[in-house]
């Protein structure tokens, strides 16, 4: 794929590559994703949202410093179950529960959204780890999942991952995770009553193999010990 301007139209002007075989990506389905560590699976109130607001409750009340307004955090849980069931009938974001499959509650959440399918661009946000799925394998692998629907499954071009440029806490994991840092859109948003400067960062499709590749290897069961401590980093093994 070319950047540079190979390519030439009629008129002699550079232009893209072409994409004589594209079309339009389906929608995200409304179905599971399931892992050796974690499920991720639509959220539903009634299986998801007691979990939630229990994981959310018990965790740093500095996770909700980056997040939008509307998801909390919620000092009732009637107020939690009913944002929870304004989510359920939405296609963009479709939001997915994160189920841990030791304890088989839901320890976090993270939707697909500002979905492209002309373009085939899709972005992954709205991402509340509680301390139950924090520095996890889980943690990982809901994100490797996701990724793999994206591209394997749906065949979509461009994978986004945005946040306010002064967490630095979701920067390092969009790096780890093999996202491609692409600049800051100044003053790209407001909330929570202050401005909101938005880091950009993109995995695409080519290179998508090489990151599977990364993620495969970090998550076999033989690259953690016998106290489930790594024996090699995701970042290590991708630079392989």
């Amino acid at each position: 794929m070319s950047y540079g301007g190979t390519y030439k139209n009629e008129l002699g002007q550079p232009v893209g590559a072409p994409l004589p075989d594209w079309s339009p990506r389906p929608l995200p389905p409304r179905v599971a994703l399931d892992g050796r560590y974690c499920r991720v699976e639509p959220i539903n109130p009634e299986r998801h949202a007691e979990d939630l607001f229990e994981a959310f409750s018990k965790s740093d009340p500095n996770i909700w410093t980056y997040l939008p307004d509307y998801m909390g955090p919620y000092s009732s849980f009637s107020d939690w179950q009913q944002w929870i069931a304004s989510t359920v009938s939405s296609d963009d974001p479709l939001w997915h529960a994160i189920i841990d499959k030791e304890s088989g509650r839901a320890v976090g959440l993270a939707a697909y959204l500002r979905i492209d399918r002309k373009s085939g661009v899709i972005e992954v946000g709205g991402l509340n780890y509680s301390m139950g799925l924090q520095r996890k394998p889980g943690a990982t692998e809901a994100m490797y999942l996701m990724m793999r629907r994206v591209f394997d499954e749906l065949g979509y071009r461009r994978y986004e991952w945005k946040c306010d440029s002064l967490n630095e806490r979701s920067r390092a994991a969009a790096e780890r995770l093999g996202f491609q840092y692409e600049g800051i859109f100044r003053q790209h948003m407001a909330y929570r009553g202050r401005n909101r400067d938005t880091a950009w960062f993109s995995i695409i499709d080519k290179d998508w193999p090489d990151a599977r590749k990364a993620f495969e290897n970090w998550l076999d069961a033989q690259n953690f010990d016998a106290h489930g401590r790594q024996r090699a980093s995701l970042r290590q093994l991708r630079n392989r």
